[in-house]
């Protein structure tokens, strides 16, 4: 199996999030590992120094490599609270219709705060989510 770029560190995502500098970003971040950590039932992890991730699962690229990574994370980037869910399926679509402001990626939902957002529904996609990506590894 081919290794990723962005691996685990020894870095506690609790402790990722205490050195962020702007109060909302670090409620806003403890309340989003809460939820991933409840949706895995698994500790966080960061990945790199910037990505707080929640269980494992191997991914596969283009061209056949594969790799561990974080079944579902979280980063909070200057622009946004960019959370690593793995976008896609219909009932996915379905929660997004109902979120409040948002955008979107590839696989990757972006917040600006989570005041913008449904948290109920926020909950049940980061749920949805991790059951649909697999089982927790860690």
């Amino acid at each position: 199996m081919a290794e990723a770029k962005t691996r685990p560190t020894k870095q506690r995502v609790r402790d990722f999030i205490h050195t962020l500098p702007d109060q909302q970003t670090r409620a806003d971040c403890t309340i989003i590992a809460k939820l991933m950590k409840e949706a895995t039932k698994t500790n966080g992890v960061m990945w790199g120094g910037k990505i707080a991730g929640f269980g494992t699962t191997t991914i596969t690229y283009a061209d056949g490599r594969e790799a561990e990574w974080p079944l579902i994370g979280f980063s909070p980037r200057k622009q946004n609270l960019t959370l690593y869910v793995g976008l896609g399926e219909d009932r996915q679509k379905k929660l997004l219709s109902k979120l409040g402001k948002h955008t979107t990626g590839t696989s990757c939902l972006y917040i600006k705060r989570l005041s913008d957002v449904d948290l109920p529904t926020l909950k049940r996609l980061i749920e949805v989510s991790a059951k649909k990506r697999g089982k927790a590894k860690n």
